[in-house]
């Protein structure tokens, strides 16, 4: 059984019977609307179907079981409809845990007990604010929080809030008038042409799929995922090219998720030095090695992936940051990220004088303005270069003026 009952001057509650209890109490569903709408609130009857149109979908959702009451329902609760009804289904299995990390230790801390519907956005400001304060980074890295975290929080909350608005269960999102976290990049210092010839000495000493891997990277600046992506059928010894078709990353779980690279433009062919083309013929041999002393206890099924432990397995995406970290560190280089030998490539190769064009497709970026925007530094730089060979060629051209 279903009615309507007016509570105010345009505002209604809809009501739905949903059984008995075990005491033979009536059990009730109740939804309150209201009508902003003045034209509708002057007709009768299209304001009588409106009701029972309301109505009938209240009744729907209740009998559904997809009805969430927000006088009822507190913030920690609405987070396990948030991940039963879209997270788990519409987001990334990475970007899901990162999710579910922030919310665990940052965001449901702060909001658990709180009624989704009584969250304004003064307490999504002051939480935001909270979180620069001194000490908030959680486990062995202890200090502030980086502008980026704070931000991926920011996030997070919106997304959540904006499926309230989406089922109806609150009017407003209340992060909408909290202004987003500025997030402020550090300024990338890549290698200079001695520094990498410092990398490439100490790389010598090191395991021949560590420094395959390393000088690959630099040599092509490929993305991490795309490294450990690559397979040995990506290789064409013909003409010294590799294929950039996949990329993988890997679950919270540690399975290894093959997938399309970043964007449309990166996939892509990357030429290869002809003295990278001979060290990756002798790294295939000795992966060729590796595989057949394992036999039958390979387990890289289908792929043979050209960085992966000797059983065939991938690898996990943070074990070359990883030990690229430790390797810099042991070899007193000067720190920088193992993504950032991919922009020490594209610095090189600016500072060649390969046409930006050029590195842009190098790069899998989808358009030159990208190339341009991450790189304008080092292009600037490489354009007062050549303004200033011009000036040498005037000053020549005046000094033999100046003779005669």
């Amino acid at each position: 059984m279903a009615s309507i009952e007016k509570r105010g001057e345009n505002s209604w509650r809809l009501v739905v019977e949903t059984g008995y209890d075990p005491s033979g109490k009536r059990l009730k569903r109740y939804k309150t609307i209201k009508i902003e709408d003045q034209a509708l609130l002057k007709t009768t009857k299209r304001l009588k179907d409106h009701l029972q149109e309301e109505l009938m979908k209240f009744k729907i959702e209740v009998e559904a079981g997809e009805y969430i009451a927000p006088e009822k329902m507190t913030f920690g609760a609405f987070v396990k409809e948030w991940e039963d009804k879209y997270a788990s289904k519409h987001l990334a299995e990475k970007t899901l845990y990162t999710y579910q990390s922030n919310l665990k230790n940052r965001i449901l801390p702060a909001f658990s007990h709180l009624r989704i519907d009584q969250i304004k956005t003064m307490h999504i400001v002051s939480f935001i604010n909270s979180l620069s304060d001194e000490g908030k980074r959680l486990g062995f890295r202890k200090g502030n929080l980086s502008a980026g975290t704070i931000e991926i929080n920011h996030r997070i909350l919106k997304n959540i809030f904006k499926r309230a608005v989406e089922w109806k269960l609150i009017k407003d999102n209340p992060v909408a008038g909290a202004k987003k976290p500025l997030v402020k990049h550090k300024q990338i210092i890549p290698y200079d042409e001695d520094e990498v010839q410092d990398l490439l000495l100490a790389l010598q000493k090191e395991p021949i799929h560590w420094r395959i891997m390393i000088t690959l990277a630099l040599t092509t600046a490929l993305r991490r995922g795309e490294l450990l992506a690559l397979e040995w059928k990506h290789v064409d010894w013909n003409t010294g090219t590799i294929d950039v078709l996949q990329s993988v990353s890997m679950s919270p779980a540690g399975n290894a998720h093959v997938k399309e690279p970043k964007t449309k433009n990166s996939k892509r062919k990357v030429s290869l030095p002809n003295s990278m083309l001979e060290e990756l013929r002798e790294y295939y041999l000795h992966k060729i090695k590796e595989r057949d002393k394992i036999g039958d206890r390979w387990q890289g099924g289908d792929y043979f992936f050209m960085f992966c432990h000797p059983d065939g397995k991938a690898f996990h995406q943070e074990r070359p940051y990883l030990w690229f970290r430790h390797f810099i560190k042991k070899n007193k280089l000067r720190y920088i990220r193992f993504h950032d030998l991919r922009h020490t490539s594209a610095t090189l190769l600016i500072n060649q004088g390969v046409h930006a064009k050029i590195i842009s497709e190098r790069l899998g970026h989808g358009n030159i303005n990208t190339t341009m925007n991450v790189y304008g530094h080092a292009l600037r730089s490489a354009d007062q270069s050549a303004a200033d060979k011009f000036e040498t060629i005037l000053l020549r051209k005046q000094g033999q003026q100046g003779r005669k």
